[in-house]
């Protein structure tokens, strides 16, 4: 008795959760038309949060997609340095982002007077910094790349040695396309959940799946790159597995890009090289913080004008928009 009693509450409580999120959905759809918004979820957000976004992708991905819109508010479900790129690439907007908690730890590891501090080690060489930085870091740095491009930026530089931060493991999956001579600042700085993936692991899994691809982020060990069937950004990845024949993938990133892949190819199978991949900080983005930020306009990110202008010409040297590299 007491157990159907249990069970009754349990699915009534369900319903009414359900309930709640559609309300919730609903008010913020509505919302998104009163404040002629947009919404933009990172590949690592909550499943809920991706399914009502207008946009789902990486960060550089979501910021260019920012550009291209008449929308007066952006609201960044991502982390803070994301938000900030996508407050550079458009100053005439209102960026919002509804956790302010939401901060990457790897792009805490380089701050800016960290990269001017390397920059007096090595006067001669140029600074090329992954995407995934602070916007103070950014506009001490010659160029922005992300770990798509990461090579052809370093190769463009016009230096035979370049400061390439914050992610030690991109940088050295980059010194495998470049003959530059590239240092890693700081020295070793890595991504927590990137970290994560084991080697033997991995195997041991491709072992049971012998039919899976394993798909990895280059944020990964290089022991993990190196037994990856591909090496890619998050929508790289995605794209990898919408074109690829096999229909079994072992995933070696975020758990979150998994929904996603999901929903883009529902034939296929998606399995996480490590269940446990979790970045606590993009998933503190939940639909009743949208809603509230949407709501109150809160929290909006705000990039001094100085540091705007100087990290906005870093990015354009990336996307080819400057033609001095020098």
């Amino acid at each position: 008795m007491n157990l159907k009693i249990s069970l009754s509450a349990l699915n009534h409580h369900k319903e009414e959760n359900e309930t709640m999120s559609s309300n919730l959905i609903d008010k913020i759809q509505q919302l998104k038309k009163e404040k002629r918004a947009l919404i933009l979820a990172h590949n690592y957000q909550r499943p809920e949060v991706q399914d009502i976004a207008d946009f789902v992708g990486d960060s550089l991905e979501l910021s260019l997609c920012a550009t291209q819109t008449e929308a007066k508010v952006i609201v960044f479900c991502g982390v803070d340095f994301m938000a900030e790129t996508a407050a550079i690439l458009n100053p005439d907007k209102r960026v919002l982002i509804p956790d302010k908690n939401a901060l990457c730890p790897m792009a805490a590891m380089l701050p800016g007077e960290l990269v001017q501090l390397y920059r007096k080690k090595y006067p001669n060489a140029k600074v090329v910094l992954y995407i995934n930085t602070l916007a103070e870091a950014k506009a001490s740095c010659d160029a922005v790349c992300t770990s798509a491009n990461s090579a052809e930026i370093v190769d463009r530089m016009d230096s035979e040695t370049v400061l390439f931060g914050p992610d030690w493991n991109l940088a050295h999956y980059v010194k495998g396309y470049t003959k530059k001579r590239v240092v890693p600042i700081p020295k070793l700085g890595f991504c927590p959940v990137h970290i994560l993936f084991n080697k033997e692991t991995i195997l041991r899994m491709k072992e049971t799946h012998p039919d899976a691809e394993v798909l990895a982020h280059p944020e990964c060990t290089p022991e993990v790159c190196g037994i990856a069937d591909f090496v890619g950004s998050t929508s790289k990845m995605y794209g990898r597995a919408l074109v690829s024949k096999t229909k079994k993938f072992i995933v070696a990133t975020e758990v979150g890009l998994l929904h996603r892949m999901r929903k883009g190819r529902g034939d296929a199978t998606f399995i996480p090289a490590y269940e446990e991949a979790v970045c606590v900080n993009m998933k503190l983005h939940t639909l009743e913080k949208l809603y509230l930020s949407l709501k109150h306009e809160r929290y909006r990110v705000n990039v001094p004008p100085k540091i705007m202008a100087s990290a906005r010409n870093a990015v354009e040297v990336m996307l080819g928009t400057r033609e001095n590299l020098a």
